[in-house]
């Protein structure tokens, strides 16, 4: 009981005061975020088609190109977290900058062996692993380090500012990197790779640093036993957001509605907004009950999408969709950070962020089996009973709340 009042005691120093602006805490790690994904988002829709136009690659060498990143994402995730929790958050974010830096260089680099197409092609792979390893750390690293600056009762906070940080980033990148292209080819996008995340570490430069929550590495599959069952929820109600992203244009290519700009609109305003308005609510309800209730809004988006007569209810499906997706991560998440030790939280974070990337990696190929089996629409369908079973899942981690008196 002394130690609870006393103000030297480790809770008391680590602990936010009262009444702490968590926004305002935030500010510059969301920024940093923004900044640093941009990074990415400029590239997805320019490196396949400098593979394809400039170095004369097929398909399968483009999907290997391009997934070479989420591959060594989801491999590095045990390692990002174990050196965000024993080395800091913030050190973490940096060397991750540092990484996403360090692959424009050899984006650059790639540039001199345009005549020698193989070669050029196998140093782009080298860049896009550094821009994996760059993208664990920094996820692992803003999550961890966040959490500790406005405390745990604040993670879904956390999770949703910093999540949608990275989304609006894919959302603006994508279109500046086209235009970055068309002006100044892939080497203007290997230099931004090279400015961009420099930028980014000027934004966190002058924050708080952490002291590291662990002293020792701490195996993966002990936290990975801690989180497997959110984690379970986070990828089934990710799938309809792959879903969105893989075969939405197919589909409005299928159907004669023209441009699927507007739907991946109407996802990211929707997905945005249900950040804004109500992020704080996984923090205050309980993350199990935000996670119960926003899935079922996911699955009637695909639903909507999957029987859509006109476009415009596919419109509808699609800001659904986004809603529901938006808030099912950090209601999923807020279970994870509750059943993982405090002090593992970097690699409790990266173990969860795991099961996205599985789950992204999974979805494409599946559901390119199914549209080729019976249409394109069918692969809304699955995306509904996906976001259904996520809330069976949401309904036991309820359960098991109530059931231990949280």
């Amino acid at each position: 009981m002394t130690q609870a009042h006393n103000p030297q005691s480790p809770t008391a120093a680590t602990a936010p005061p009262p009444g702490i602006n968590v926004l305002l805490k935030l500010a510059p790690l969301t920024l940093a975020v923004f900044i640093a994904f941009l990074t990415i988002g400029i590239q997805l829709p320019v490196l396949p088609l400098h593979l394809h136009d400039r170095l004369g690659m097929g398909p399968a060498v483009i999907g290997l190109v391009v997934g070479t990143q989420f591959a060594a994402a989801l491999l590095s995730r045990a390692w990002a977290g174990n050196f965000a929790d024993m080395r800091g958050g913030k050190r973490a974010v940096i060397t991750g900058f540092l990484c996403a830096s360090a692959s424009g260089l050899i984006y650059l680099m790639s540039l001199a062996f345009i005549d020698a197409p193989v070669t050029s092609v196998w140093i782009l792979v080298i860049g896009r692993v550094l821009l994996a390893l760059g993208e664990s750390l920094i996820v692992t690293g803003t999550m961890g380090w966040g959490i500790g600056l406005v405390g745990p009762q604040n993670s879904g906070k956390v999770m949703a500012w910093l999540g949608m940080a990275m989304f609006a980033a894919y959302a603006v990148g994508a279109p500046a990197g086209v235009a970055l292209n068309n002006f100044h080819g892939f080497v203007g996008i290997a230099v931004s790779t090279v400015v961009i995340p420099l930028l980014a570490v000027t934004a966190i430069s002058g924050m708080r640093a952490l002291v590291p929550t662990a002293t020792r590495r701490t195996p993966f599959y002990k936290v990975l036993g801690a989180v497997w069952v959110p984690g379970m929820g986070l990828a089934l109600s990710s799938v309809g957001f792959g879903v969105i992203t893989a075969f939405i244009a197919l589909l409005f290519a299928a159907k004669d509605w023209g441009s699927s700009s507007l739907a991946f609109s109407a996802f990211g305003a929707a997905f945005i907004a249900a950040r804004l308005c109500f992020g704080h609510l996984p923090d205050k309800l309980g993350g199990a009950r935000v996670a119960l209730i926003c899935v079922v809004i996911e699955a009637v988006g695909q639903l909507l999408i999957w029987g859509a007569g006109s476009v415009s209810i596919a419109y509808l499906g699609a800001a659904l969709t986004g809603f529901g997706y938006s808030l099912a991560f950090p209601g999923f998440g807020v279970e994870a950070m509750r059943r993982a030790p405090p002090q593992t939280r970097g690699l409790a974070m990266g173990a969860y962020v795991a099961f996205l990337d599985i789950a992204l990696g999974i979805t494409s190929p599946v559901a390119g089996v199914l549209a080729g089996a019976w249409g394109i629409g069918v692969v809304y369908l699955a995306g509904a009973v996906a976001a259904l079973l996520s809330f069976l899942v949401a309904l036991m981690l309820l359960g098991r709340r109530q059931k231990n008196g949280l």
